[in-house]
């Protein structure tokens, strides 16, 4: 699926990657263990993994919206430390059963959904309108938080199984 480029795209690759992500989730046992040395040891760490970079985005949203700036990544971390900031989330959920962390997933996914579509198309695609998207567009971090971040889950689980 092509970067979208209207808000209709945008909804339309979320609503796709979601569906097909959620049947690779649903083909598959959640806490099947992945090849050793990778970061997400199942599939509940990588659904995980998108659900606190969800709350992430929803987070950099509500701050960025105020006017305000945004720790991006997360406090304490920058860009170069994604890395180390995504073995601190791996941790973070390690312990939390796959039903619940579903159940917080399929919430944050929707809330995304529901900023996409307050949102009008100029105000999806138009570069430096928000101080806190930078040089980027709000656009351009939604599709990253979800429809791309999904794609990426659902290649991730089936190369992993």
């Amino acid at each position: 699926m092509p970067k979208p480029k209207t808000k209709q795209e945008i909804l339309d690759a979320n609503h796709f990657e979601f569906e097909k992500l959620i049947k690779v989730v649903n083909e598959n046992d959640p806490y099947s263990e992945f090849p050793e040395g990778m970061l997400n040891r199942n599939i509940r760490d990588v659904i995980g993994h998108l659900y606190h970079w969800h709350i992430m985005f929803l987070d950099w949203y509500e701050v960025g919206m105020k006017g305000e700036k945004p720790d991006m990544p997360a406090k304490g971390h920058t860009w170069k430390t994604t890395p180390a900031l995504n073995r601190e989330i791996q941790a973070m959920y390690s312990e939390t059963s796959f039903e619940k962390i579903m159940d917080d997933f399929k919430g944050s996914h929707n809330a995304i959904e529901t900023i996409i579509r307050s949102h009008s198309e100029e105000e999806l695609f138009t570069k430096k309108l928000y101080g806190w998207t930078g040089s980027t567009s709000l656009g351009s971090y939604i599709i990253s938080a979800s429809s791309a971040h999904y794609r990426w889950a659902s290649k991730l689980i089936k190369k992993s199984l």
